[in-house]
């Protein structure tokens, strides 16, 4: 059975990281780093992920001038890592699918940000719904060579149908029946998710600040099976 959990490691150090590895065990291989535990223990800690054998999805969602952004994707690119995000903009994509070649790292573009709503769209001088901004960006994505996308699991089954059987589509926003859902307005559960067309699945708090780590994630993928 392919395994589609990645665990957020959205943890203030590398110790407490290490300690929630080591306490969820082999259920997961699958880590991702975003920008607090990147600020706090950089890519040292990261190249420690790699080196213990654990595939790393860096989630810095990079949005910069191209040349900054084609710099960085090609540092990334010289360490193994699998995932590396970025902000669905043109610009964006284009420097970083130029500056990944001849590795194996795979770009995801990040359509809309799972916290996003109707007065974030307003607030940025968005027209339209957020639905229409997700499809816009996940065509041009996919158009420029980016290898996925990021987004909501309720934009997940309109996303699929836009890119097609092949690309990654990665969730996060995923939450078992009757888990609070946090800061995150556009959330589903792991099972709906992957019905609609989910490759991988990013869960955080659900299975970081359980009491029981290694359980929750047999719980998630009894789900799955069910």
């Amino acid at each position: 059975m392919h395994n589609p959990i990645i665990v957020a490691l959205d943890v203030e150090s590398a110790a407490a990281a290490r300690a929630l590895i080591q306490r969820i065990g082999p259920r997961v291989n699958f880590y991702k780093v975003g920008l607090e535990l990147y600020a706090a223990a950089g890519m040292d800690f990261v190249r420690s992920l790699l080196a213990d054998g654990h595939q790393v999805f860096l989630d810095l969602k990079f949005y910069d001038i191209p040349e900054t952004v084609a710099r960085a994707v090609a540092r990334v690119a010289e360490t193994g890592v699998r995932f590396l995000t970025l902000h669905a903009v043109g610009s964006v994509m284009r420097a970083a699918v130029a500056a990944r070649q001849g590795s194996h790292l795979q770009l995801l573009g990040v359509t809309v940000l799972t916290s996003f709503g109707p007065e974030d769209m307003e607030d940025l001088g968005y027209e339209g719904t957020i639905a229409d901004l997700v499809e816009r960006r996940a065509r041009k994505a996919i158009e420029l060579g980016v290898d996925g996308i990021v987004a909501s699991p309720l934009e997940a089954a309109a996303v699929r149908r836009i890119i097609g059987p092949g690309p990654i589509l990665v969730t996060p926003g995923v939450r078992s029946a009757g888990v609070d859902a946090g800061d995150q307005k556009r959330v589903a559960t792991p099972a709906q998710a992957m019905a609609d067309g989910a490759t991988y699945l990013v869960i955080g708090r659900q299975i970081t600040r359980a009491a029981d780590p290694a359980a929750e994630v047999g719980r998630v993928l009894f789900e799955l099976l069910a």
